[in-house]
């Protein structure tokens, strides 16, 4: 192995390692109840994710098994894995659910907050950038490129906003971020504004989720109402459903980032499943979408999940082994947190 290819791959991996970050932690909130009896037993689940015969016995011991999670376009890397845990579905999602434990499986987020339903300007003050930092001044001094995610009008508005202000790139990303979650809310994945990449080239996160949507078969397959309500939101979800919004100010590659989630958790008996989706990020990634099924197993429960992230940074030259460096990272910090979950537990 080559001295260039290491310091590529070491390069390589650090820049992509934080973007993967987003496993079982990302806040799971909302809570509804369907009539019909849909979510698989464990046994068919594992099937049905293709997790092998000779697998079966690490799982049982409480290791980390990977899955196959095929991904349906050119800027995706995904990853797919499931983990016993001696506790009930019920108790896993209870835990989840507490922000202050969710802080000790993800230690890189700085700030979050639910976003209500009648949002406001107001909503989203707890998210900032620190006074005087590089990274506010980079923000309203930004143009179009990789290093923001921004559309073409969110950087037409940094131009009017006064430098001299200490607070200026803090009420400017305030304003973007409630703009983007009043379009997603009337006009769901449509709504999303593309980022603008310079050069007459944009990222297309609308149309990212969409497709990490597409690719979700297990949903459509046994959560068909609810399946169909996620693709065409803002359609009404089932009955009895409830939505939740989050902002949230994370560490993503040495750097604050502004994210806007939207996860529901549905119970059938004793078994829970999750979907988020991360409709923007302020930098190092286009999109996220993850589905997590807890169901019980043995004395406790299997936790299932498929986690699909888009990005630019795996495009271009070099595509496949920034792909296969990709991969590799993603597996590594599913692990790391899952080990952390598990921890939990014992």
């Amino acid at each position: 192995m080559s001295y260039q290819y290491v310091t590529e791959k070491n390069s390589m991996s650090k820049k992509l390692s934080a973007g993967y970050r987003m496993i079982i932690f990302l806040a799971l909130s909302g809570h509804f109840s369907v009539s019909a009896a849909t979510m698989p037993d464990s046994q068919e689940l594992i099937q049905q994710v293709g997790i092998q015969q000779q697998d079966l016995t690490s799982l049982n011991q409480g290791e980390i098994v990977n899955f196959n999670v095929a991904d349906g376009a050119e800027k995706e890397l995904s990853a797919g894995a499931a983990i016993y845990l001696p506790a009930t579905p019920s108790k896993i999602i209870g835990f989840i659910k507490k922000n202050k434990n969710l802080t000790s499986i993800d230690t890189d987020v700085i700030a979050q907050d639910v976003i209500p339903q009648e949002a406001t300007l107001d909503d989203f003050k707890g998210f900032g950038f620190k006074t005087g930092s590089d990274e506010a001044a980079n923000f309203l001094a930004a143009k179009p490129g990789s290093q923001f995610n921004l559309s073409t009008e969110e950087f037409q508005t940094l131009k009017i906003a006064n430098p001299e202000q200490s607070d200026a790139a803090s009420q400017a990303y305030r304003k973007i971020l409630l703009q983007r979650w009043q379009a997603y809310r009337k006009s769901g994945l449509k709504g999303i504004a593309p980022y603008d990449r310079g050069d007459g080239t944009e990222a297309n996160p609308g149309g990212e989720l969409r497709t990490a949507t597409l690719e979700s078969k297990l949903v459509a397959r046994y959560f068909p109402e609810l399946y169909k309500a996620w693709l065409n939101y803002p359609a009404a979800l089932p009955a009895g459903a409830e939505e939740t919004f989050f902002w949230r100010n994370r560490q993503v590659e040495g750097r604050p980032t502004a994210i806007l989630l939207h996860r529901v958790i549905l119970s059938e008996g004793d078994s829970e499943i999750v979907l988020s989706r991360q409709f923007y990020a302020g930098h190092s990634y286009n999109s996220n979408q993850l589905v997590v099924a807890c169901l019980p197993y043995r004395d406790g429960s299997l936790v299932f999940y498929a986690n699909r992230t888009f990005t630019d940074q795996i495009t271009g030259l070099g595509s496949s082994l920034k792909r296969s460096i990709g991969q590799e990272q993603a597996r590594s910090e599913i692990a790391k947190q899952l080990k952390s979950l598990r921890k939990a537990f014992k």
